[in-house]
């Protein structure tokens, strides 16, 4: 049990590459990182969102 909390957001590919990389220099756990692609079409720009697992303590 647990919850998906955001760490990182951004509209640019490089910038979410750079903070995946430091992420896994710092050996977080793959499996706990959550990538999203929020895709406006041709209305929005596109996001791309990083979340991590927070498990519940209770």
């Amino acid at each position: 049990m647990g919850r998906w909390e955001v760490i990182f957001e951004t509209r640019d590919k490089a910038d979410l590459r750079a903070h995946l990389r430091r992420l896994w220099e710092a050996r977080i756990d793959g499996p706990m990182i959550r990538i999203d692609t929020l895709s406006g079409r041709l209305v929005q720009p596109t996001i791309y969102r990083l979340s991590r697992f927070v498990a519940d303590l209770a």
